[in-house]
C-alpha cells in the first residue's frame, strides 16, 4: 500500500477515535456517609434530564455461597433478568416481598432456578426461607449508566457527553430509605471534578450469618 494512502487511513481512524471521545465522558463520584467515612456497595446513577434513557440491559447473576448471597448488592436496569445459582451443598428457597417484583422461587439446587426479570424500578430485597439471615438487595434503576462504590467509596460512571443529568446514590442502609441527589452538566469532553455526595445510615443491626449447618 502507498504511503500516502496508509498515512490518510490512519488519519481517519484517529479522527473517527478522537469524535469517540468526544462524544463521551465520564464522571468519578464519591459517596460517603454522614461521618464522612468512605461508603461501600453504595449504588450511584444518572438519569438524563428532558430526554429518556436508552435501554441497554445486562444480565445479572446473584449466587448462594456460604449461605450467603453474593454479591449483597446488585444494581440493574429495569426489563433486565437476574439469574441465581445455588452454589452452596444445601438448597434454597428465595423470595422477594418487595413491591418491584414479588416472586418465590422454591427450595433448588444447582443452577436450574428460572432466571427473574425485573422490569418496574426501586427496591428489592430478596431472603431465603430456610435461611432467615440471608440477606441481598437489587437496585433497579430507569438508566444504563450506574457503577457501585468501591471500599474507598468510589465508583465512576461513563456518560454521552453535552447533556445534563440528575445523579443519586443509593445504600440499603441509609435512613429512611432515602436517596441523595445533585445535577450535573457534561458540556464537550470536559468531565467536573469529583462529585461528592453523603447518605445518613442506620445503625448496623444484622448479626453475621452462621456457617454451622453448612
Amino acid at each position: 500500500m502507498p504511503k500516502h494512502v496508509l498515512f490518510s487511513c490512519v488519519a481517519v481512524a484517529l479522527v473517527a477515535t478522537l469524535a469517540t471521545a468526544a462524544a463521551a465522558s465520564g464522571i468519578a463520584v464519591q459517596v460517603h456517609d454522614g461521618a464522612g467515612a468512605p461508603l461501600s456497595d453504595a449504588v450511584v446513577y444518572a438519569e438524563p434530564v428532558g430526554t429518556a434513557a436508552p435501554k441497554t440491559l445486562l444480565a445479572g447473576s446473584i449466587e448462594q455461597k456460604g449461605l450467603k448471597f453474593l454479591p449483597l448488592v446488585t444494581v440493574v436496569q429495569t426489563g433486565s433478568s437476574i439469574s441465581f445459582p445455588n452454589n452452596d451443598r444445601v438448597r434454597h428457597h428465595i423470595y422477594s416481598f418487595s413491591a418491584p417484583k414479588k416472586f418465590d422461587q422454591k427450595l433448588y439446587s444447582g443452577a436450574t432456578a428460572t432466571p427473574q426479570v425485573f422490569d418496574k424500578p426501586g427496591t428489592v430485597v430478596l431472603g431465603c426461607n430456610i435461611h432467615d439471615k440471608m440477606l441481598a438487595y437489587v437496585r433497579v434503576v430507569d438508566t444504563p449508566y450506574y457503577a457501585k462504590t468501591d471500599a474507598a467509596g468510589m465508583a465512576r460512571i461513563d456518560l454521552p457527553a453535552g447533556a445534563r443529568y440528575v445523579l443519586t446514590a443509593w445504600h440499603y442502609r441509609a435512613t429512611g430509605a432515602q436517596t441523595t441527589q445533585q445535577e450535573i452538566a457534561l458540556k464537550g469532553d470536559a468531565a467536573p471534578a469529583t462529585v461528592v455526595l453523603s447518605l445518613a445510615l442506620k445503625p448496623v443491626e444484622a448479626a453475621p450469618v452462621s456457617d454451622a449447618d453448612f
